[in-house]
């Protein structure tokens, strides 16, 4: 103990109050334990301040101003003008909601709550510094602590943070004006969420990708119809170029400059360059290695099913222990650490694990694809419905995408599903529920769904990997 700190004492210590904290957190509250939280920022983490809900916000703040502007072919003529600082205050509102309802819940289930950033002393001690000049520290002595700090945007070389036209994630969500002219470097899931947003919102977005697509753990007619949308909205991209350095323009914009593998060089004029190659996880000065605490080459912690760390009475959850880097896994993996602490028999299943994609249109997952079935040793069936054949999408003015579930042929239990469309991110939430469930194709097509509704295209791609399809050939 650091002379002049404070010494307190907690069954259970969370440090970080994203949502696998806070959600560990408060579901250890509920199991009896005594629960203290530290974060040194705002709860609710990266993703309620600086990426899940800000980004979604923007996407249908600008979503919405690209159908109204563009629907001359229903009849509707408007020439909507996007006032960014209005909708980035909105914005703000909605975050600024959440995050006081994050700590509304934390307080309300007797979680202990302590603003300041901590790091370890040793296996059953950590430090927390108090922010402001003399707010002081504390040491705190716990039973199990569980280490949920959260990740951030990757910095390549020769484009520093610092500088006001270097963006990250975090800076293009909180931007109060539209660049004329954005670049962005990387063409993954964040890239291309931001790409489509500031399209839509007016600016001329060119991204530049050193792999040979854009989101790469996609299949390729998933990926090819958002590549293809992305496109139609005007957005340039250029494969197999790595981004070198950056320089001023004469125009007053900047020169955005790449090469390629073979050392070819390219530049692109920009007035804003977004990095969005990645994101690392958030483990300087948390000490891990003074309690004991392993991390891999790359600075994530090594967990076990139970969340375990190599510390057993140590857990680590979210973004900080790896893939897969989502919200929700996060909090299930907080849930099963707190229940882990509690003498509960809890362990994570990845098998039933969603991810969305929310670009236009957006991509949901969960499970096996075709190709992984296959390589799993089972025996794949497949089923698809096209989007252009479903009523409700028509009406929707939705003409691309499609639902596609796989299965096993012998058993006929669903293994995964791949779906790119308007509302992919709910579709999908059926279909983990089925493979959670171990649910079959006939228990699928034997379940009435709603018409005229997007999900009936989910029923008609069980009925037709079972040979059944009634609307597709």
């Amino acid at each position: 103990m650091v002379v002049g700190d404070i010494a307190t004492g907690t069954e259970v210590l969370v440090i970080g109050g994203g949502p696998g904290g806070y959600v560990a957190a408060i579901r250890a509250a509920q199991e009896g334990l005594d629960t203290t939280l530290v974060e040194k920022a705002a709860y609710g983490g990266a993703c309620l301040n600086r990426g899940c809900i800000p980004s979604k916000a923007l996407i249908t703040g600008s979503g919405l101003a690209h159908e109204a502007g563009n629907a001359e072919f229903m009849g509707v003529h408007a020439d909507p003008a996007v006032d960014m600082g209005k909708m980035v205050e909105w914005k703000d509102g909605v975050v600024d909601r959440l995050t006081s309802g994050v700590e509304k819940l934390c307080k309300a289930n007797g979680v202990n709550l302590v603003p300041g950033t901590a790091s370890f002393v040793d296996e059953h001690t950590a430090r927390v510094a108090h922010g402001g000049e003399g707010q002081g520290s504390e040491s705190i002595e716990f039973e199990h602590a569980i280490v949920a700090t959260g990740s951030r945007p990757v910095q390549i070389p020769g484009f520093d943070f610092a500088e006001d036209h270097v963006w990250t994630s975090a800076d293009a969500l909180d931007a109060d004006t539209v660049p004329d002219r954005l670049g962005i470097v990387g063409g993954g899931y964040i890239g291309m969420e931001l790409a489509t947003t500031y399209a839509k919102l007016g600016a001329d977005v060119t991204v530049v990708e050193m792999l040979d697509d854009i989101l790469q753990p996609y299949e390729d007619d998933v990926k090819r119809i958002v590549r293809k949308r992305a496109e139609e909205l005007g957005v340039e991209f250029h494969f197999g170029e790595g981004a070198s350095e950056w320089s001023e323009a004469a125009d007053g914009g900047y020169l955005l400059h790449t090469e390629t593998e073979e050392g070819e060089e390219s530049t692109y004029g920009v007035d804003k360059i977004l990095v969005a190659v990645g994101r690392q996880p958030v483990t300087d000065g948390l000490d891990p290695e003074r309690a004991g605490i392993e991390t891999d080459d790359r600075g994530f912690v090594e967990t076990d099913d139970r969340t375990r760390t190599a510390v057993e009475h140590i857990h680590a959850v979210g973004d900080v222990a790896g893939d897969p880097m989502l919200a929700h896994a996060a909090s299930k993996e907080g849930i099963v650490a707190a229940e882990v602490i509690a003498g509960e028999p809890a362990a994570l299943d990845q098998q039933a694990i969603p991810a969305a994609v929310f670009t236009d249109p957006e991509i949901g997952t969960v499970g096996m694809t075709e190709a992984e079935a296959n390589e799993a040793g089972f025996s794949p069936v497949v089923g698809q419905m096209p989007l252009r054949a479903n009523g409700r999408a028509l009406t929707l003015n939705e003409r691309e995408g499609f639902v596609r579930v796989v299965a096993d042929a012998d058993t006929e239990f669903l293994l995964g599903a791949q779906i790119v469309g308007p509302e992919a991110s709910e579709l999908v939430a059926e279909l983990a529920l089925g493979i959670e469930l171990g649910a079959r194709l006939e228990d699928v097509a034997g379940t009435i769904h709603t018409h005229p509704t997007l999900s009936e295209a989910v029923h008609e791609a069980a009925v037709a990997a079972r040979g059944e399809a009634i609307h597709t050939r």
